[in-house]
């Protein structure tokens, strides 16, 4: 006979933080602010690509970003320069947010003048796709050198995700990188994701990811 009991942490974990998440997603949504969680691996584009989505909304939203790191303060200074709201956030060595460390964030942010806060969840395609933060809708950034297999090697990533920035195109020729078939691979897992291609160094398709932003912003504020 076991003289032992078995508990399944994990499930127990996810669980309890789902919870804590939808919480935060209501809180945010009586205060009128929209949460935008954004991911991918290391020196994919992120902080280039969070500077060119301020400069692109500014003029219309209250933006308030959070930088998350294991350690240092690189990417806040850097976004410090465009003039939105930033805080640095330390995760003291875990390698994503779960919604009360994003509680946590937002708190330290403040959302009395924010309409759009953006996390900069730590560089990661494994730990962060698991934790649901709060935050209204997930983005994630590939990379054209990356390779077009990472949804096949990083499937749960691109399920969690609403939208799928392939950034760097302006390098596209020089990398073996079949954008159809990464679009159609990401698709596969998650049917309703939206997927535009960028480069947040010269811009392009800049446009079109501001305008999906902007029109989620514009629906969560007005409470639909």
């Amino acid at each position: 006979m076991n003289t032992f009991t078995t508990m399944e942490i994990k499930q127990s974990i996810f669980a309890d933080n789902d919870q804590d998440a939808e919480r935060l997603r209501q809180e945010l949504k009586q205060e009128k602010t929209f949460l935008l969680n954004l991911m991918s691996s290391p020196g994919a584009g992120k902080t280039t690509t969070l500077t060119q989505t301020i400069a692109a909304l500014q003029d219309e939203f209250r933006i308030g970003i959070m930088e998350a790191d294991i350690d240092s303060d690189v990417d806040a200074r850097a976004i410090s320069k465009t003039g939105a709201k930033v805080i640095q956030l330390h995760t003291g060595g875990m390698c994503h947010l779960d919604a009360d460390m994003a509680r946590q964030g937002i708190r330290g942010l403040g959302t009395k003048d924010i309409d759009l806060a953006i996390l900069e969840n730590v560089g990661n395609l494994v730990c962060p796709a698991e934790f649901d933060t709060g935050a209204v809708k997930n983005a994630m950034i590939l990379s054209v050198p990356e390779g077009d297999d990472k949804p096949l090697k990083y499937p749960l990533m691109f399920q969690v995700c609403d939208v799928l920035l392939i950034n760097k195109m302006d390098v596209l020729e020089y990398f073996d990188f079949d954008l159809e078939a990464c679009k159609e691979r990401a698709k596969k897992l998650n049917p309703d994701i939206s997927v535009i291609p960028i480069s947040a160094k010269t811009g392009e398709g800049i446009g079109a990811w501001a305008d999906w932003l902007r029109q989620e912003v514009k629906r969560w504020c007005a409470g639909e």
